[in-house]
């Protein structure tokens, strides 16, 4: 019997999916609605059945597949250590050794910057370890917080995603990895990951845009006015930000919680997995998981050690930190797992397959990253979420990229960089919000003066991801860093204010 063509039914579930994720601005119910629909298409309207069909014929199976059961297990030892790092006071301590050195405006800038690339092990804890910390020495030195909420925003979703070995890199490459097999390609996930990274132009940009801006001196649209108002001692901001929390920080806290943890985590790394060919030959997913969940669980053990030799955490204090961290996991998974849910969905539907025949002549391969781009961002912002975005756009831009024959690598890092280009100027993101929260001032001030910024930062994007198409070439970011530069510089030529380099 030949398979049933379902047409235009086939993309109901998607966009389902997309509106009540939007509508509701949670993902997990958009995702799970949208599962919810395409059981009925395949089966009929049974509501107790299809329900009993979810869990039988796509949730059970997707949880215990070996690759997608190594994913989760992993997700669940990065959750418990993440914790273990936040509340140990360790990134604290860390962040506030940086804090000595700073002398001018300039200064301020760059070591605000570079201790959030340094905190890149948690996207959330970095608003809310550093932001407080240079709290006082940006206002010493009349710096508006607003510049510092843009600051700390910009080092945490943007470096984040761009770390193979944490959370987002795992999780996502368990959406890339689901969507090879259904398609047939071969490439581990690990590689397809690290191959698009030189093609996330938007955190790219994003994280060097911040030194570019500070060693310019110039500021252009509502965050020139805000720096001009903290020169003149009248910013726009409050008090009303997060201090640092009592269980982020120790007094017995030192920065070798942070540092020897990580050091930990590669040595394993390395000691497990160079002996099956890495990093010069590809590893299998399995044992990079099983090497990667080692390398964590190791890591972990160490800062407990060290937490009880300095007197900061029990034993039992520290075991209850972690499973605390394993639990709030819990939502990643269920997204997880619905996600891979939705893509068999939609291979049993032949969604793939109806989205590739309206593609077809309609528009040109190498035009697949920038619409890819341009649909995550607008996904992110509406809902603030882009791992969101990711579960939902990732399988199905792979697809159609595979189809088409557009560049895969590309195609990858323009969903990547999508999803962080609307996450990032969202006012309903969580990294927004507790960015603001952190630097003290308001959500508002903080989306109204970042979002020119990131909005220049993605038009450049718009002309890579052209570019990236047609040429497939991993170097393209470096024109466009050239590009960056060069429009930064017209743009303070024509608009920018020159902001006085105030020293303590």
């Amino acid at each position: 019997m030949p398979p049933v063509d379902y047409g235009f039914l086939s993309v109901i579930p998607i966009i389902i999916t997309l509106g009540i994720a939007v509508w509701t601005q949670n993902v997990i119910i958009g995702l799970f609605s949208g599962v919810f629909c395409g059981v009925i298409i395949l089966n009929g309207f049974n509501p107790v059945m299809t329900l009993s069909l979810m869990v039988s014929d796509y949730f059970v199976p997707q949880m215990t597949s070996p690759s997608n059961a190594g994913i989760l297990v992993l997700m669940c030892f990065i959750g418990g250590f993440v914790a273990l790092i936040e509340k140990s006071g360790g990134a604290v301590a860390f962040a506030t050794k940086m804090t000595h050195i700073i002398t001018n405006r300039f200064k301020a800038q760059i070591a605000t910057w570079l201790t959030g690339i340094a905190i890149f092990f948690s996207d959330l804890g970095t608003p809310l370890i550093v932001g407080p910390i240079y709290r006082p020495i940006i206002d010493k030195l009349k710096i508006s917080r607003v510049k510092l909420a843009w600051i700390i925003d910009t080092t945490a979703s943007p470096v984040a995603v761009l770390v193979p070995f944490i959370g987002w890199g795992v999780y996502s490459m368990g959406l890339i990895e689901k969507q090879y097999l259904q398609i047939g390609l071969s490439e581990p996930a690990f590689d397809a990951y690290v191959s698009a990274i030189p093609f996330q132009f938007y955190s790219i940009f994003a994280i060097l845009m911040v030194p570019l801006v500070a060693f310019s001196g110039y500021e252009f649209g509502p965050m020139a006015r805000a720096e001009q108002r903290a020169q003149a001692n009248a910013a726009l901001e409050d008090d009303s930000g997060q201090n640092i929390d009592d269980t982020m920080s120790h007094p017995n806290a030192k920065a070798i919680f942070v540092w020897l943890p990580l050091v930990v985590m590669v040595s394993i790394l390395f000691f497990l997995l160079v002996p099956l060919g890495f990093p010069l030959k590809s590893v299998p997913s399995l044992a990079f998981r099983g090497a990667l969940s080692s390398a964590y669980f190791f890591s972990a053990l160490t800062l407990i050690v060290l937490m009880m030799v300095e007197g900061v955490k029990s034993f039992k204090e520290s075991m209850v930190i972690y499973f605390t961290g394993v639990s709030k996991m819990t939502s990643i998974l269920i997204i997880l797992v619905l996600a891979w849910s939705l893509s068999s969905l939609g291979g049993d539907l032949g969604t793939p397959n109806y989205i590739i025949s309206l593609a077809q002549g309609n528009f040109a391969p190498y035009l697949v990253p920038v619409i890819a781009f341009l649909f995550g961002a607008l996904m992110s912002f509406a809902t603030g979420s882009s791992w969101g975005t990711y579960a939902i756009m990732m399988p199905l831009i792979i697809a159609v990229a595979h189809a088409l024959g557009a560049p895969m690598h590309v195609c990858i890092g323009a969903v990547l960089s999508g999803g962080m280009f609307g996450d990032h100027c969202s006012p309903i993101s969580d990294t927004t919000i507790l960015s603001a929260s952190g630097a003290g001032c308001s959500q508002f001030d903080h989306v109204r003066t970042q979002l020119p910024y990131e909005l220049f930062n993605g038009s450049i994007c718009i002309v890579c991801y052209i570019t990236a198409g047609i040429t497939e070439s991993n170097l393209v970011f470096i024109p466009g860093l050239l590009l960056l530069g060069l429009g930064l510089f017209m743009l303070n030529k024509v608009a920018g204010v020159k902001i006085h380099n105030y020293q303590a």
